[in-house]
């Protein structure tokens, strides 16, 4: 059955008459999913394959909301709400507004004492942070072959600026010390960034460019969620393992249980959110590490991320610059997989530097604890560089749920 025929298979029976079918003709796997709902924040579940769940709740209500043309009342109303404890807008539709006051509520297994411990990490590692957000999780995006055709085909990848700059929200939304606190806004982001999901869900099988470059009948099932969820945090503290960075267990602990949190309002079940590092490591094996490929969409995106900040004036943002610590940080075989120019200043420079850079960083830290000081201050105005660069400039960040995928024939921003 070809991509054509299943969508419009999935059309006629509707998208959760549909849930069998689509477990059928879901791309299989090199090896059978393996990993135990015993290693999650549940510790129990039924053990189906991520690969044939997606969100029904939130599917079947977008896609209603798309096809009755409520999208542009219900995008301008969301846009006063910006943070977790506001009320939500009186304009949205009561379909909608059900259904997200049981989104927003954070899950019963959270705990406030580690993600005490989360706000001591990200205050002391918020450089490393951005850095690997950016380099490492955000330009891994390009070689994750789903999520870069995903993006590419739907309405992000006609504007590229304003799809990355809503991505790196995210990140720095739950960077906050007050992430999940009435004040903060990162269960804003994760709801309205569910909604997102829903809508390409829904769009995206209409693309007769994604339905012929595809292999899955549906975008974005739980497993390409935690597929994008390993890039992050999984992969951050990959590296600052390897970097010998210095990293209390509960900070390390308070750091997994922020994502935790994360991923829970992002919609994906409690029986696939890893309860400890060893566990997520175990996972990212299966789901992530073995389908990292370049993609001509992927490669495209690339080179368009590292021209972002063309028009900023900020020389240490250079494409040659962001391109060489993407190759510092993914390799040089994906580094040359995306077609990235090699720099011949700047990657010897990233490569013999980085380890003494912070070897004499962990040092000072260690010797001048950065409690409310300038290196807070000095992390934080770097993460909001990078945010106002990546958004050239448009403050404030909108999500807003799409009514169309990319049109092919414009070209992309």
């Amino acid at each position: 059955m070809d991509g054509i025929s299943r969508r419009r298979a999935m059309k006629a029976g509707g998208i959760l008459g549909a849930m069998g079918a689509l477990a059928i003709t879901s791309p299989a796997r090199a090896e059978p999913w393996s990993w135990s709902p015993e290693g999650s924040v549940a510790g129990y579940g039924a053990g189906a394959d991520p690969l044939t769940v997606w969100d029904p709740e939130a599917d079947e209500l977008v896609a209603a909301l798309i096809d009755r043309g409520d999208v542009p009342r219900v995008n301008a109303a969301l846009r006063t709400w910006t943070s977790n404890g506001q009320a939500l807008p009186a304009e949205l539709p009561s379909d909608l507004r059900y259904f997200m006051e049981y989104a927003r509520r954070l899950p019963q297994w959270i705990d406030p004492a580690e993600l005490d411990q989360a706000i001591g990490f990200n205050k002391k590692r918020g450089l490393y942070l951005g850095v690997l957000y950016g380099f490492a999780s955000g330009m891994m995006s390009t070689v994750i072959p789903k999520e870069a055709r995903a993006v590419y085909y739907s309405k992000g990848g006609q504007d590229l600026k304003d799809r990355i700059s809503k991505t790196a929200k995210l990140g720095y939304d739950i960077g906050n010390a007050n992430a999940y606190a009435p004040d903060g806004e990162m269960i804003v982001t994760c709801v309205k960034t569910r909604l997102v999901h829903a809508a390409v869900r829904h769009l995206l099988p209409q693309s007769p460019h994604w339905v012929n470059s595809a292999e899955e009948a549906v975008p974005i099932s739980q497993n390409d969620i935690m597929v994008t969820w390993h890039s992050l945090p999984t992969t951050v503290m990959k590296h600052l393992t390897a970097w010998n960075v210095p990293i209390p267990e509960p900070e390390r602990q308070g750091f997994l249980h922020s994502w935790q949190v994360a991923a829970h309002l992002l919609g994906v079940r409690d029986e696939y959110i890893p309860n400890s590092w060893p566990e997520a490591n175990s996972q990212a094996a299966q789901v992530l590490d073995p389908i990292i490929a370049a993609t001509p969409e992927g490669t495209k995106l690339a080179d368009r991320l590292l021209g972002l900040g063309a028009n900023i004036d900020f020389a240490i943002l250079s494409k040659p610059v962001l391109g060489a610590f993407t190759r510092f940080l993914l390799g040089d075989a994906l580094a040359d997989g995306l077609a990235i120019p090699r720099e011949p200043v700047w990657d010897p420079l990233l490569r013999f530097s980085w380890g003494p850079f912070i070897a004499v960083r962990e040092g000072l830290l260690a010797a001048v604890p950065p409690i409310g000081d300038p290196y807070w201050l000095l992390d934080e105005f770097l993460r909001k560089a990078a945010l106002i660069y990546l958004s050239e400039l448009r403050m404030p960040i909108s999500i807003e749920i799409p009514t169309m995928n990319r049109d092919m024939s414009q070209p992309a921003r």
